[in-house]
């Protein structure tokens, strides 16, 4: 990275990023903001997805940019955390215009993080779920820096070995653009190879930004043995890319699907039925479009490895939640 990055996705111009959470209940939202309406388009792979108003990004639909993406904890009442974002950019005068109102358009994923060991009294019924303060607070939050690991969407995620959490990275194309991602990590398999401390991501590391391990001498055959998580609807990992680079939605629509490489990189196994997968991808561009199909491809191959990186990123900087038998943080089973 050069000495101008951050290592998020927030080194892409036009965007910032905020956080929120809550300790008791183990679960938060983060929000990431542009800064202008921007291009965005969406690929959902798992089988298991919850998402709020993903239709309208396909490329045929009528509604070109967004304000926003919303990436929360809860399960299906985690989805209430758009209705906190878009009330927080409405009094910022921001959104589609239409009949003398700014509707602003924030679209959503949402993970499963109900059994962490937090006290949840909304998935109940016992009192109102505190995903829309959340997202509230959180785009009052946002900004050019943000907390990784056990924070914000990433704050009760976790994985089937390890601690899940919020992770991100960036990176500069070849074709001068640059593309970044933000990703919550509660996945139904594992970041790392077998019970070790290897990340599976380990060949796309940047100036160890995960520890610098690298891959184990040898991967015997127990290590490919798929670990799983939790039962039906107990998981799913869910990202933005994005890039300063002007795209089509068409063209949005095809990096978040080679993002999601990314997540086949850095995940074992990934895009499950249990798994509600989903990668948003948004472009703001600040940068000019890409020259030709091959400079796109520049684009799309860098968000799968800059996605990669950041599943890595979550696991890595994540911390144990303080309940009875919650998943070990990485650091606390291999130190720094």
């Amino acid at each position: 990275m050069t000495a101008a990055m951050r290592n998020l996705i927030t080194d892409v111009r036009g965007v910032i990023v905020g956080n929120a959470d809550d300790a008791a209940a183990a679960t938060g939202v983060t929000v990431a903001l542009f800064e202008r309406p921007s291009i965005a388009s969406v690929a959902v792979l798992g089988g298991a997805p919850g998402t709020r108003d993903t239709a309208l990004l396909e490329p045929g639909m009528t509604v070109e940019h967004i304000d926003g993406i919303v990436l929360s904890g809860g399960s299906i009442w985690g989805l209430a955390a758009a209705d906190g974002a878009m009330s927080w950019l409405a009094r910022e005068g921001r959104g589609f215009p239409i009949a003398g109102y700014h509707v602003p358009i924030v679209p959503q994923a949402i993970l499963f993080d109900l059994a962490n060991g937090g006290d949840k009294p909304f998935a109940r019924g016992e009192s109102e779920a505190p995903y829309r303060r959340l997202a509230a607070a959180a785009c009052s939050a946002a900004a050019s820096e943000f907390a990784l690991g056990s924070a914000g969407a990433g704050y009760g995620a976790t994985t089937a070995t390890l601690k899940g959490g919020l992770g991100s990275a960036s990176a500069i194309a070849a074709t001068g653009q640059i593309v970044g991602a933000l990703v919550a990590v509660n996945a139904v398999g594992s970041a790392t190879i077998g019970d070790g401390p290897h990340f599976w991501a380990a060949p796309y590391e940047h100036d160890r930004e995960f520890g610098g391990r690298g891959w184990p001498a040898a991967i015997p055959a127990e290590d490919l043995a798929l670990r799983f998580k939790g039962g039906p609807g107990a998981n799913t990992t869910i990202a933005l890319v994005a890039t300063d680079a002007a795209l089509t939605k068409a063209q949005a629509k095809r990096m978040a699907l080679c993002a999601h490489d990314g997540l086949a990189r850095a995940l074992r196994p990934v895009h499950a039925p249990l798994d509600g997968d989903v990668v948003f991808a948004a472009a703001t561009g600040r940068s000019g479009a890409p020259s030709d199909a091959f400079a796109l491809t520049e684009l799309c191959a860098t968000a799968a490895d800059v996605l990669a990186r950041a599943v890595a990123r979550a696991v890595y900087c994540a911390g144990a939640l303080p309940f009875p038998g919650a998943k070990p943080a990485w650091r606390d089973r291999f130190g720094a």
